[in-house]
């Protein structure tokens, strides 16, 4: 196998393996440790915790240790976070989700740094145009990596199942289902029981056996890689420590990265709606507890089938169809749900929300990465590190209004993002086109002035 793909394969299922058990966890935590409110503060702390790394961790741990060994290092505190929960307390969650908080920038900044690295010398060996490359590894990557979502939910399912299930839910519940829900983020209902220790403790054995997997796995399979540089550039190796503290911000003074903000912080806003607003106001409250892990699971498997298929359709339609088809998809489903009133006698349309938006986040993982990666290419630690953080930002506001807000209100805020952001992204677009002297499509057809192309796209 071609060496390039084999590292892209290794660190995709390193991924698989690692987000199968701290995705199913993740998404329990304020069903099982909702005493004090718990769960809510250990995510809540665990999104703050990336939020504050995002701004300096990332670029120095992969300029210090590479970025094989900061994604083995920060899947380690994920493994932490897994052996957190067999004793849940404040001293024991807390601590574990600041841990991962802290590991899960430096996480995806490494790895957006390293798949960007080998779509780049994959393309230099075979003379096609990087970003093509780079954006067809990304759809790789998540084709495998959303697929966890299933695995990760279909274990938690499999093994909660030997729970006794809920009666028929009153209809006084259902008129304050969907949109209209004001009172399921802090009201307790007989649809969210605990499941025994015994239980617990098997599925977090299992989780805490994946994660070591997957440190493993990066460990002794992935290849470590560097960052080709012009050979000029030799004595710029060893930049000074804060420039390298400070690129983060840095890099915030190139205009684009202001206007692509919004990009990353749409995707944490509306993976925030699904997993916690939907799953528990439409979901939950309808039919049940015993029916978010299929939900997920419908969600995670066409997040993966769409990721590839994208990842190839972005070299053929350019990425601006994409963004738009992802935009109207999303638009389509939030006006979709301020009007639904959900009901167990509509099972099919609980699996058809989640799969369209499967889709929509489909664009935004593969899309949004590629296009960090390809227009500051010469940044990638520091490009990476801001997506980490500004998506940070959205899921910690998307959480930290979740418990008082109606949810008519945040579908309408998710609405306001998601506008805004495709506004931003369109007038990105736009300039770059101008710098091209033409349209963004048209540098594909030159694939012999690579650098140009891959610095300006």
């Amino acid at each position: 196998m071609e060496g390039n793909l084999k590292n892209v394969l290794v660190l995709s299922f390193g991924f698989l393996l690692l987000f199968t058990a701290h995705g199913g966890l993740q998404s329990l935590q304020s069903s099982l440790y909702s005493e004090e409110g718990l769960g809510v503060a250990a995510l809540s702390t665990l999104y703050g915790g990336m939020l504050l790394s995002s701004m300096f961790l990332p670029p120095v741990l992969i300029g210090k240790l590479g970025c094989k060994w900061t994604l083995v290092l920060a899947m380690c505190c994920y493994v932490a976070f897994s052996l957190g929960n067999f004793y849940a307390s404040w001293y024991t969650l807390i601590p574990a989700s600041v841990l991962v908080g802290l590991g899960a920038a430096a996480l995806w900044s490494a790895q957006g740094t390293y798949l960007t690295i080998v779509g780049n010398m994959q393309a230099q060996k075979t003379g096609q145009v990087g970003k093509d490359v780079v954006s067809q590894y990304f759809g790789i990557f998540f084709l495998i990596f959303q697929s966890s979502g299933v695995w990760g939910n279909l274990i938690s399912s499999l093994v909660f199942g030997q729970m006794p299930t809920q009666g028929t839910i009153p209809e006084e519940q259902l008129q304050a289902c969907g949109a209209s829900d004001c009172l399921m983020a802090t009201v307790s209902t007989n649809s969210t029981k605990r499941p025994s220790q015994d239980l617990i403790y098997t599925l977090l054995g299992i989780y805490t056996g994946c994660g070591f997997l997957a440190v493993l796995l990066m460990a002794v399979f992935l290849e470590p890689v560097r960052d080709a540089q012009p050979e000029g550039e030799g004595e710029k190796q060893a930049p000074p420590f804060w420039s390298t503290l400070l690129s983060t911000f840095k890099l915030l003074r190139d205009k684009r990265l202001r206007l692509l903000i919004l990009l990353p912080m749409l995707s944490g806003f509306e993976q925030a709606f699904l997993s916690g607003d939907y799953t528990r106001s439409y979901t939950t409250c309808a039919l049940g507890i015993q029916f978010v892990g299929y939900v997920m699971i419908c969600f995670g498997a066409v997040d993966a089938l769409c990721s590839v298929l994208f990842g190839r359709l972005a070299r053929h339609t350019g990425r601006t169809v994409l963004f738009a088809l992802g935009a109207v998809t999303q638009l389509a489903c939030i006006i979709a749900l301020l009007l639904w009133k959900p009901h167990p006698s509509q099972l099919p349309v609980f699996f058809v929300f989640p799969s369209l938006w499967g889709m929509a986040d489909a664009v935004w993982q593969t899309q949004n990465n590629a296009l960090f990666g390809v227009l500051f290419e010469k940044n990638k630690e520091a490009a990476f590190a801001n997506y980490r953080l500004w998506e940070a930002l959205g899921f910690v506001i998307a959480f930290g209004y979740s418990t008082f807000l109606c949810v008519s209100i945040k579908l309408y805020v998710l609405l306001g993002v998601l506008s805004a952001a495709m506004a931003a992204y369109g007038a990105v677009e736009y300039t770059e086109s101008r710098k091209a002297d033409g349209p963004l499509a048209a540098g594909r057809t030159k694939p012999a002035e690579e650098g140009a192309t891959q610095t300006k796209l």
